[in-house]
């Protein structure tokens, strides 16, 4: 490999960045910014670059040594064979989301909600798997709503988008057969715990509830859906694994049957499905 990919590398490690971070960020930007392949870099062609694609990728490097997620330096993330889009004010996707929109997938009927949408990533993939679904996004944010539509133009997916708060938000007489969703889920007790790079740049609305009710969010949206589900529809949620439990407890109170609760590929308890078995 080159000078510059070394000299990319280096003031990233400089920073504190984890060396195999460091070098997979470092790759990253070089196809991004400049097109080069993982094979270009190690064959040295990152050093015949142009002087003008060099002065672009340095800004790059200093929002990483700041502190910055590369998903918002680079402007996406890969989510379910997709690329998502994303930039400050919605959710970096995560892993464990596209192992609930997996288990979704399977379970899921000809129309689906996704609340809480974010950069749409959910709703995206869903329709990408499940193409003869119709499919509908919520979400509080304007800002959110745009970027996930902009990713729905792109990505050629027929998505309807829709602005609401789910806290304050009344069924308005839709019925759907699956309504999923990733809430913010982590009590503010845990931000100390967290990586800089998601308390300093990720959008706390999208990630944080208050520690005296962690399932805030959790119960309005198990009452919104039992009077929007149809009949036997599914409810999926991921959660935190600390209350994933509690979860599945709430929805079979509500009158959700064969309540699952699921684990990520990390063993933490983290998606809560059931079948609605009642009618209002």
């Amino acid at each position: 490999m080159g000078k510059l990919f070394s000299n990319i590398r280096k003031q990233l490690t400089d920073a504190g960045i984890e060396p195999g971070e460091a070098q997979a960020f470092g790759f990253m930007l070089m196809e991004w910014a400049a097109g080069l392949s993982r094979v270009d870099v190690l064959a040295g062609s990152d050093d015949e670059l142009p002087s003008a694609t060099r002065e672009r990728l340095w800004p790059l490097v200093a929002r990483l040594v700041k502190g910055e997620p590369i998903q918002y330096v680079i402007g996406s993330a890969p989510f379910c064979g997709l690329s998502i889009g994303v930039r400050p004010g919605v959710l970096i996707p995560r892993p464990e989301t596209e192992e609930l929109v997996e288990a979704v997938s399977k379970r899921a009927g000809s129309s689906i909600l996704d609340i809480g949408t974010g950069s749409g990533c959910i709703a995206l993939a869903l329709k990408h798997l499940c193409p003869s679904a119709t499919v509908t996004a919520f979400d509080i944010s304007a800002e959110a709503l745009q970027v996930a539509a902009d990713n729905a133009r792109r990505l050629g997916l027929d998505i309807g988008f829709e602005q609401h708060d789910i806290l304050a938000m009344q069924p308005d007489g839709r019925r759907w057969d699956t309504i999923v969703s990733n809430p913010p889920y982590i009590c503010d007790g845990e931000k100390s715990d967290m990586q800089a790079t998601v308390t300093d740049y990720e959008p706390h609305i999208a990630l944080f509830v208050p520690d005296s009710d962690p399932l805030l969010f959790y119960t309005a949206i198990t009452r919104f859906a039992m009077r929007s589900l149809k009949a036997g529809g599914l409810l999926a949620f991921e959660t935190n694994r600390r209350f994933a439990a509690e979860v599945g407890r709430l929805l079979c109170r509500s009158g959700f049957a064969g309540t699952e609760v699921l684990q990520d590929s990390f063993g933490n308890d983290r998606i809560v499905i059931g079948t609605y078995s009642e009618t209002t």
